[in-house]
């Protein structure tokens, strides 16, 4: 394989103008126009392939970004596929490698983002971080990182998020708007953020319509499929001789799914006899018809891979970016097969 110092003997220009001229340093401009046809030339005649790690250097830049995500041993992790799609369509047009860094639990976070921030990224994208505002310590300054649904505020992170509250609020609202008034709420883990924003929705949209959520009708599941089903079949049973629920909200759509599950196994149908809503509009709730409160996932990654080339591109031209943020994204509530008006 021909070396950088093969060009430059071919070219006839010493092994520094060969670098400026083909690793695309921003001194090759002050190479003259003969000098770089010649040196291009000798390249391609000895079908010379530019060192990457050279090129970032003479750039300073190594046109690679990270992603890190939790992997979900229950479920597959749907919510990172959705907004992985948008983060590598603009990967994609910007010329950019994506390079996927999977941690078992955030617990590893502090290791490893400091093992991948080392030169061979430009920059970084935490997708769900599930980390304490203590994090900000030990969170490197060198590189911009973005992150999508941060559980907590971090220095140094431009956060991207969904209108969540928002986004339940406006659900709970349209199944009173309805008629329902017994509606069980399926949520998320207790102290999540995101649960913990969807049940105030909840809870907001019963106080706006002048109403009072019927007690005990908040539950609380892990956010997939299995936890959903268990939650709500425990429920059932610790309901029987009540008057029956008539909605189900759900804190995600893989809730959702696990709670349609449950109410089929008990002989109850979705929605003519239960009204089933979910959170997140991931693929399977489009397939399943269900209705649900859409977050905007692909836009989410899109919008987090062209914060974070902003924030690249104003690095290298000032050694300067935004370090700090938050961007909010609205949700949408799409009505499909699962809700209707009680009986």
């Amino acid at each position: 394989m021909a070396t950088l110092a093969d060009v430059a003997r071919e070219a006839n220009v010493s092994v520094m103008a060969a670098s400026v001229v083909l690793n695309g340093a921003k001194s090759a401009t002050r190479t003259s126009a003969e000098t770089r046809a010649r040196v291009v030339a000798a390249a391609e005649r000895l079908n010379y392939r530019a060192n990457a790690a050279a090129r970032a250097l003479a750039n300073g830049r190594a046109n690679a970004v990270g992603i890190v995500a939790s992997h979900w041993k229950e479920d597959a992790n749907l919510y990172f596929m959705e907004v992985f799609g948008g983060i590598i369509e603009i990967a994609t047009t910007s010329q950019q490698t994506a390079a996927v860094f999977m941690l078992r639990g955030w617990e590893e976070a502090q290791l490893r983002i400091a093992e991948v921030c080392d030169g061979r990224i430009d920059g970084l994208i935490l997708v769900a971080p599930y980390l304490g505002a203590g994090s900000s310590a030990w969170m490197p300054k060198h590189i911009p990182i973005v992150s999508l649904h941060s559980e907590s505020a971090l220095d140094n992170v431009v956060n991207l998020e969904p209108e969540e509250e928002v986004g339940s609020f406006e659900a709970v609202s349209q199944m009173l708007a309805m008629g329902h008034r017994r509606i069980l709420h399926v949520g998320g883990p207790a102290g999540l953020l995101g649960a913990e924003r969807r049940l105030a929705g909840y809870r907001r949209a019963y106080e706006a319509a002048g109403l009072e959520p019927p007690e005990g009708h908040v539950i609380r599941s892990s956010f997939n499929t299995d936890g959903g089903r268990d939650a709500m079949l425990d429920w059932l049973r610790r309901q029987r001789g009540a008057p029956r629920v008539q909605a189900v909200f759900c804190g995600n759509d893989a809730i959702a799914l696990g709670c349609i599950q449950a109410l089929s196994e008990q002989g109850l149908r979705v929605p003519e006899d239960v009204s089933v809503v979910g959170f997140d509009d991931i693929w399977f709730a489009r397939a399943a018809r269900l209705t649900t409160v859409r977050q905007p996932l692909h836009a989410m990654g899109r919008r987090a891979m062209e914060v974070l080339m902003e924030q690249i591109d104003a690095k290298r031209e000032s050694g300067q970016w935004q370090r700090s943020g938050n961007v909010v994204l609205p949700t949408e509530f799409v009505q499909r097969a699962t809700l209707t008006p009680p009986r």
